[in-house]
Order: structure tokens, then sequence, then C-alpha cells
């Protein structure tokens, strides 16, 4: 299934409401402990966005996790969901949450990361896996396989 734009979503209890008005570059989850532990789930949903593409439309986030580095994982501060992050300085995307879209029917992971530290029982349909984060090299490539898989 494919995607239509502009792509709506927000957090848990509507304080926090974002709009995507580009495509996704790449869907992807990610098994790290610390996506792990910051979803309470087995991994993360990501949907991969360029930077000028996403805006809050509503609220404002406070940023979660570590609160250190370069992953700025913003969170809305009054039901503490995670909803997006920006990595500093700006690489030309935002990693929205999946979860938050309001139309999540079309969102299958792309890649998985971190397969290292997966849960033994997780899988999941993704195409490509790495143990850790693809190498740089990698996302070029796989940015166009994804733009080619959903071309319409």
């Amino acid at each position: 299934m494919s995607w239509t734009l502009p792509m709506d979503g927000g957090c848990r209890c509507g304080a926090v409401r974002f709009r995507i008005d580009a495509a996704p570059m790449m869907s992807m989850a990610c098994h790290c402990t610390g996506c792990q532990r910051m979803s309470g789930s087995a991994f993360s949903l990501t949907v991969m966005v360029p930077t000028a593409g996403f805006r809050l439309t509503e609220g404002e986030t406070v940023r979660g996790g570590l609160r250190e580095g370069a992953a700025h994982h913003q969170h809305c501060d009054a039901c503490k969901s995670w909803v997006f992050t920006r990595v500093e300085p700006d690489m030309g995307f935002v990693n929205v949450r999946a979860t938050m879209l309001d139309d999540t029917d079309w969102f299958e992971p792309f890649v998985e990361s971190w397969t290292d530290e997966k849960l033994a029982w997780v899988t999941t349909p993704a195409r490509h896996s790495f143990a850790q984060f693809p190498p740089m090299e990698a996302y070029q490539p796989l940015m166009a396989e994804f733009a080619a898989l959903h071309a319409t």
C-alpha cells in the first residue's frame, strides 16, 4: 500500500500534532536497547522524512531520552509520547515515529537496524537487516530502492 501526502499525526493526548509534506525517504525498525526502552516495545518504528517536509502544526515538544549527544528525541511534555527525533547538526531528515501517524496502513519497515541487540523472538518483514546502523555509503542506495519500490 502507498501513502498519501500530506500525512498528519500526533502524540497520544493530541497536544502535539505534525504534518509531513514530502515523500518518506525510508522506513525502519530499530532494535537497539535504547529504542526498546524508550518505546516500551521490542523496537521503534521510524519514517525518515526530509527536514523541510516536516513541521509541527500544534503544540511543542521537549527533549527526552538521554538528553545528550547528536540525537534529539522529541516528546510531548503532556503525555510523554516519543514523537520524532532530529539529529544535530541537521543531516537533512527527521525520524518520525511511525506509530504517531494518523494513517499507518501503508507502513512496513524497509530496513531493520541494531539486530545484534534485538530480542531473540522478534522478526520483521524488513528487506534489509544490519547488525548496527547501515554504513553511511549504504544510505543512498537504500533510499533509491525504497523510492523505486514506492513509485506510483
